[in-house]
C-alpha cells in the first residue's frame, strides 16, 4: 500500500501560481511512476501529468504543457506540481496517483484524497 497526501492548493487570480505537494508513505516511493489529475466539477477525471520513477521522464496535457512542470524528490518521498499563467479553466480537485506510467486512471493503483485548486478571472 501507498499513502498519498495531497497539499497546496488554494484561491489564486489568473495568472498566478501555486505549487502542488504530494508527500507518500508506505512502500518505497521511487518504486512508483507518479502522475497528477484533475476533476471540474460535472467533468470527468483528467490526466494532467506523469513523471518516471527517476524523474527523467515527463510527459503532460497538451492544456497544461508550458505552464505546469511537475518534478519529484525521491529522497522526500514527494512530488510536486508547480502551477504558472493560471487560467480560470484550471479550476479542479487535482489527484496524484502512483501506479506503473500511463494517462489514464486504470493505470495508476493509489490514489490521494485531492488538493482544490480555484482560479478566479
Amino acid at each position: 500500500q501507498v499513502q498519498l497526501v495531497e497539499s497546496g492548493g488554494g484561491l489564486v487570480q489568473a495568472g498566478g501560481s501555486l505549487r502542488l505537494s504530494c508527500a507518500a508513505s508506505g512502500r518505497t516511493f521511487s518504486n512508483y511512476v507518479m502522475g497528477w489529475f484533475r476533476q471540474a466539477p460535472g467533468k470527468e477525471r483528467e490526466f494532467v501529468s506523469t513523471i518516471s520513477r527517476t524523474g527523467g521522464y515527463t510527459s503532460y496535457a497538451e492544456s497544461v504543457k508550458g505552464r505546469f512542470t511537475i518534478s519529484r524528490d525521491n529522497a522526500k518521498n514527494t512530488m510536486y506540481l508547480q502551477l504558472n499563467s493560471l487560467k480560470p479553466e484550471d479550476t479542479a480537485v487535482y489527484y496524484c496517483a502512483a501506479g506503473w506510467g500511463g494517462t489514464t486512471s486504470p493505470d495508476y493503483a493509489y490514489w490521494g484524497q485531492g488538493t482544490q485548486v480555484t482560479v478566479s478571472s
